[in-house]
């Protein structure tokens, strides 16, 4: 299917009519121009660190429909967003995804949105590389956080290592480029970080590094897993040069260029030095709950403005109200005296 094709296909999704609404600005003046979305709660891995290994997922009625997650995307586009990523869960195991991916394209063609982007643990990327790329999709984000396979299924439980390079392969034959993110887990990956630097760089890829997040109980003790990136960063920085960058993807990583592979090199620090005085994002749930801050329990339903009108006039109200709550900044800590996390949800719910 060609790029026309695939317009043609998507021509009877909604307009988003409403261009003359002003731009979101948060009661801190800055400016939301970027919106994740998590179309499921479902993964096909069960990763330690953000899952319970039994889980228990909401049930399938819940859910936004395609045309809902169209339409509040496109009311946010036309408020200034101009930047859309899916994640989940996993978000190539939702059914008949590329519908979805298609429809949203169309913003692409006209100019609304800039980028149309995924998140995702590489195990279906054999199967939707190319329609992706179809689709105006440009680049993905691609989650591993180790090379060895046996730590692999260890890390993720239910993973297949060979599957996700398999996907890596595919996606980079199709044309996307690949950033990988790895999160830094103390005593399980730490010792392979310098690997994974090399590896990536040695592909063309960037690599992030995330610290683990305080979200949602799982079986393991988060202060046994919590590796600072101020460490990482002095350990890798007694091998490499690292040179700062001014280099932005529109998310929250900070990045360095290696100059001895001459790659970049990403650290999210939610922890020992968090994002948020730049913070320009906002994250939709799969049941159209939108979160304002990672963070924070605070959130807003549009599910229900969505489905009380074919209108977008309540959901233009809903979205103002939301962004005029949008917090300083997230409270996440990591201690032994703190072992709950600091949010009650799991991040496969919020979407990353």
């Amino acid at each position: 299917m060609t790029r026309q094709d695939l317009v043609t296909a998507s021509s009877t999704a909604p307009a988003t009519g409403t261009s003359h609404r002003p731009p979101l600005i948060d009661p801190f003046a800055r400016a939301v121009t970027y919106l994740r979305i998590s179309v499921t709660d479902r993964c096909d891995f069960r990763c330690n660190y953000c899952m319970a290994e039994h889980m228990t997922f909401l049930p399938k009625q819940e859910l936004l429909s395609f045309e809902e997650i169209d339409r509040i995307a496109s009311a946010f586009i036309a408020r200034g967003v101009r930047k859309l990523r899916l994640t989940g869960g996993e978000p190539l195991v939702r059914r008949n995804i590329m519908a979805l991916i298609r429809t949203l394209s169309r913003h692409l063609d006209g100019g609304g949105l800039q980028e149309l982007t995924l998140t995702t643990n590489g195990s279906q990327l054999a199967r939707f590389a190319d329609e992706l790329a179809a689709c105006g999709v440009r680049r993905i984000n691609v989650s591993l956080d180790t090379l060895d396979p046996v730590k692999f299924r260890a890390i993720t439980r239910w993973g297949d290592l060979g599957k996700v390079m398999a996907g890596i392969d595919a996606a980079q034959a199709a044309g996307l480029k690949v950033k990988i993110n790895a999160v830094a887990l103390k005593g399980v990956n730490e010792d392979e970080i310098d690997d994974l630097l090399v590896w990536s760089h040695g592909r063309g890829m960037d690599l992030t590094l995330i610290e683990t997040m305080p979200m949602g109980e799982i079986e393991a003790d988060r202060t046994d897993q919590y590796l600072p990136l101020s460490l990482v960063r002095a350990r890798l920085a007694a091998r490499w040069t690292l040179e700062d960058i001014d280099y932005r993807t529109g998310g929250p990583a900070r990045y360095v260029q290696v100059a001895e592979t001459g790659g970049r090199l990403g650290f999210i620090t939610p922890l020992t030095h968090n994002f948020c005085e730049s913070c320009n994002r906002v994250r939709l749930t799969c049941t159209g709950t939108l979160f304002m801050c990672l963070g924070q329990e605070d959130a807003a339903d549009l599910r229900t403005p969505v489905r009380a009108s074919e209108g977008d006039e309540l959901l233009h109200q809903a979205i103002d109200e939301a962004i005029g709550r949008k917090p300083k900044g997230h409270d996440f800590v990591i201690d032994r005296r703190t072992r709950r996390p600091g949010v009650g949800r799991h991040m496969s719910v919020t979407g990353g």
